[in-house]
């Protein structure tokens, strides 16, 4: 049997597999609250005791970057160690993964069905990119070696938000003022929604808004896709702008003429206001490398367990 999980900064989901003709099949799969727990130990112990059966192989991934097999969590704080889940689980070794790597892994076992394509491009045996903006925003890269296409984890949604337009100047001195220094992360999240609308319109107010226990996002982007506030309509039109243009930028910088993947709980959610064309124009829209980025072929991950998948198939590999 195999153990994975995909320990996120919101939200962990553990699931235990079985190899059947080298495909893997899901046995049970449970969710966990992140924050109702002090450490990761935790939420895998609550799992694995209502299991039947040994363990042979485990991966994790973890919104966070990997260093010698160790991750500071970067939205808990937990410090999750490949060693210490090892004597856990009574396996010789626990791979950690980056959560986005873990994706990029998780694309080699969807199935077509998993994929929404919002611009077809012309693929191209080439590096892919992965971008998933969620509790935070990861970036990843595909790296294509001649035979296989090669994950690789970055930090690249904690650099530098880049304003591409008037308001989106405007909109990084609001959050300078506030904040200082401000990431793509900071817009490029949950969070990020409510950041906009307080910047659009600091007077227009939302039950949501006035309770620190709710997240404001799904309100926001629920009354954005039906149009029943002008403001939040505004939000989400400038959020998948920004979301567009940093995808363009993680292109350029990876080279991802195989591919973009948008992944994350949020592109699934707003999938209608991701197919209008703001987004992939936006991606587009780099000057002279419009063409170029115009041929990259641009999906949207609707299978939410891709990290868990992607956890589950490197497990699966020290088996086979």
């Amino acid at each position: 049997m195999i153990v994975a999980g995909d320990l996120g900064g919101t939200k962990s989901n553990l699931g235990a597999f079985e190899l059947q003709q080298g495909k893997l099949r899901l046995l049970t799969k449970k969710r966990f609250l992140s924050h109702h727990y002090s450490c990761a130990e935790d939420v895998i112990r609550a799992f694995v005791g209502d299991l039947d059966g040994k363990i042979a192989a485990a991966c994790f991934d973890v919104a966070g970057p990997v260093a010698d097999n160790i991750v500071q969590a970067t939205n808990l704080p937990w410090v999750v160690d490949g060693k210490s889940l090892a004597g856990l689980l009574g396996v010789p070794q626990v791979p950690l993964l980056n959560d986005l790597e873990a994706t990029g892994y998780g694309l080699q076992v969807l199935e077509p069905e998993d994929l929404e394509v919002l611009h077809e491009g012309t693929p191209v045996r080439a590096n892919r990119a992965v971008i998933a903006a969620g509790t935070g925003l990861g970036e990843t890269v595909l790296f294509w070696d001649g035979e296989q296409h090669v994950p690789r984890a970055t930090e690249g949604g904690h650099a530098d938000f880049a304003p591409h337009t008037d308001m989106e100047i405007d909109l990084l001195r609001h959050l300078m003022n506030k904040y200082g220094t401000v990431d793509c992360e900071t817009l490029l999240s949950g969070r990020g929604f409510l950041e906009i609308h307080q910047f659009l319109d600091p007077k227009a107010q939302h039950p949501s808004f006035s309770d620190p226990n709710k997240d404001a996002a799904p309100e926001i982007t629920q009354r954005g896709l039906e149009g029943s506030c002008p403001v939040c309509v505004r939000t989400l039109d400038l959020w998948v702008g920004i979301y567009g243009s940093e995808a363009g930028n993680f292109a350029l910088r990876s080279l991802a003429r195989g591919g973009m993947y948008v992944a994350g709980g949020i592109a699934v959610k707003i999938l209608p206001k991701l197919k209008d064309g703001r987004f992939t124009a936006a991606l587009a829209d780099k000057g002279k490398f419009r063409g170029f980025l115009s041929q990259i072929p641009v999906y949207v991950v609707l299978n939410e367990d891709a990290p868990l998948l992607g956890a589950a198939h490197v497990a699966s590999r020290s088996m086979q």
